[in-house]
């Protein structure tokens, strides 16, 4: 529990605006209290799940072997999504007093529609409308990436009343698409009839895999004034984001929006754990400091900032100026930012289509063994 006097650099963030959610989940963390105790003593209160954690989860430890003797017998794919939602179920409800504390702000669990859709519209919906109504939780959140076929995707399911967290943002050209995706789902969603106040959303911009792809391409480069700029990237990159983001939620359409009750697409920073240790560990939570926003941390970065993280006050607001320039550095190196992110959009879909690969290659190796033991006995 948190007090006035609380000097924990996790109140302080918090404190200063921004919401921590953790970028992790297992049935484990759920089983052994840890997700509650983290809440209580770290103030989380979020999670964000996608297809690497899971099959990273699916793949230690035996916290799943009743699940897959359940289910032995059962199709991969069936089971996937059973042993999923019913981890993020579980997780809505450790973090539902948040979500009615908060009225409906923070409280929320993430989780992702099956990669290989990312560029299907239509089984993309379908997707996410399952999952909705699977996990039946107000407080669940549906991961949709930010692919062109994915914008319509995100408008028709917040159309439908249904919570979106867009995901794999690294362009600003893309983020203010998918600000516009947002404002026309709530539109329709209020044309529809829903209740604007329970529709949550956050547009999750990747940082640190925009430093790591620009830093590998000014150190080819190798000059004096390339390598100074490594490390400038991902931080310019987001605090332009949220320029953006501040263009829209001034405008008179949002303003029609939060007067029947709508709730703003916060950005989401994602990405936040530090790829090169020659890097301050905290870097991506230090200079992102700005009320209204989201910090989603793995379990690494989290704990680097409970112990040693820096909170000076608001970061990034009055910084779009300098961050310009300092793209224009960058790309005035040789190095176009519109090329880095659509590489890094690309590798993105590839890469979570590669875990879900692994997630079901690891449920169905554990339904196998299931179904032979229970044979066996």
């Amino acid at each position: 529990m948190t007090s006035p006097t609380d000097t924990r650099p996790t109140h302080r963030l918090s404190e200063a605006g921004v919401s921590i959610w953790l970028d992790d989940l297992s049935r484990e963390r759920l089983a052994t209290g840890n997700l509650a105790a983290l809440v209580a003593e770290k103030d989380v209160v979020g999670v964000t799940t996608n297809p690497t954690i899971f099959a990273a989860a699916l793949g230690t430890g035996d916290a799943y072997a009743s699940a897959l003797a359940e289910l032995a017998g059962t199709d991969v794919e069936a089971a996937v999504e059973r042993i999923t939602t019913d981890d993020v179920r579980e997780a809505a409800d450790v973090l539902r007093p948040v979500f009615d504390a908060t009225h409906a702000v923070d409280g929320r669990v993430s989780i992702e529609v099956d990669p290989r859709l990312a560029r299907d519209t239509e089984r993309t919906v379908a997707t996410a409308v399952r999952l909705w109504e699977t996990v039946g939780r107000p407080n669940v959140m549906i991961k949709i990436p930010a692919t062109l076929e994915g914008l319509p995707a995100i408008t028709r399911t917040l159309a439908q009343g249904i919570s979106v967290n867009v995901t794999l943002i690294f362009s600003i050209e893309r983020y203010r698409a998918v600000l516009d995706a947002w404002l026309a789902g709530l539109e329709q969603a209020q044309a529809n009839g829903h209740d604007l106040a329970g529709i949550g959303s956050v547009a999750s911009f990747f940082v640190s895999r925009v430093d790591a792809a620009v830093d590998a391409a000014l150190e080819k480069v190798g000059t004096e004034e390339a390598l100074a700029l490594r490390g400038k990237a991902a931080i310019a990159n987001a605090r332009l984001a949220y320029a953006a983001y501040r263009d829209v939620v001034g405008s008179e359409r949002w303003a029609a929006l939060q007067g029947a009750g709508a709730q703003p697409q916060r950005p989401l920073w994602a990405s936040t754990g530090v790829k090169n240790p020659e890097y301050r560990d905290t870097l991506y939570v230090d200079e992102l400091v700005v009320a209204g926003v989201v910090n989603t941390m793995p379990q690494a970065t989290l704990d680097a900032f409970a112990d040693h993280g820096i909170v000076l006050g608001d970061t990034v607001t009055g910084t779009a100026d300098d961050a310009a320039e300092q793209i224009a550095a960058i790309e005035a190196q040789g190095i176009s930012l519109a090329d880095v992110t659509a590489r890094l959009e690309t590798e993105g879909v590839s890469k979570f289509e590669a875990s879900w690969s692994q997630l079901l290659e690891t449920t169905q190796a554990g339904l196998d063994a299931a179904a032979f033991q229970g044979g066996a006995a």
